[in-house]
């Protein structure tokens, strides 16, 4: 007794056969939550801390690489604000409920980034930066005293 494989019958039996262990395994794969979505817990100090020496050290480090000062901000700031997107879903502890999109974390992030970077390598930064984080710091003092 031998199988031949030509047979239309032999074919049909193991097509049926995929066709219904696929769809048994996609059906199963429908009805699972991504789980990391749901547990998505804000960023506390501690974590704000980590991410903005993080990006500190990284445009001090690309400063000192000949690295054009406004390039590695960016690339600081974008990452700055894509680990709070991506770890946090955006949130912040020391804001509530509000979730921050990507642009204001970026900007955060920057002012942040320059601030750190002022501690840690102030030669690095450009004056018209520090001219402008100083300005900028000395407004939100003002606001937040009122």
């Amino acid at each position: 007794m031998s199988i031949n494989f030509n047979s239309n019958r032999f074919l049909k039996f193991l097509s049926i056969g995929f066709i219904i262990s696929f769809s048994i395994s996609e059906i199963n794969t429908l009805h699972k939550h991504i789980y990391a979505e749901k547990n998505l817990i804000a960023a506390t100090e501690e974590d704000l801390f980590l991410y903005r020496q993080m990006g500190a050290s990284y445009l001090c480090i690309a400063s000192k690489a000949e690295v054009d000062f406004n390039k590695g901000l960016g690339i600081a700031s974008a990452t700055f604000a894509n680990v709070i997107i991506g770890k946090h879903g955006g949130a912040i502890r020391e804001l509530g409920n509000e979730k921050l999109d990507d642009k204001k974390l970026y900007n955060a992030g920057t002012f942040q980034i320059v601030g750190s970077a002022l501690n840690i390598c102030p030669e690095s930064i450009p004056k018209n930066i520090k001219n402008d984080y100083e300005k900028r710091l000395k407004q939100l003092l003002k606001k937040n005293k009122k």
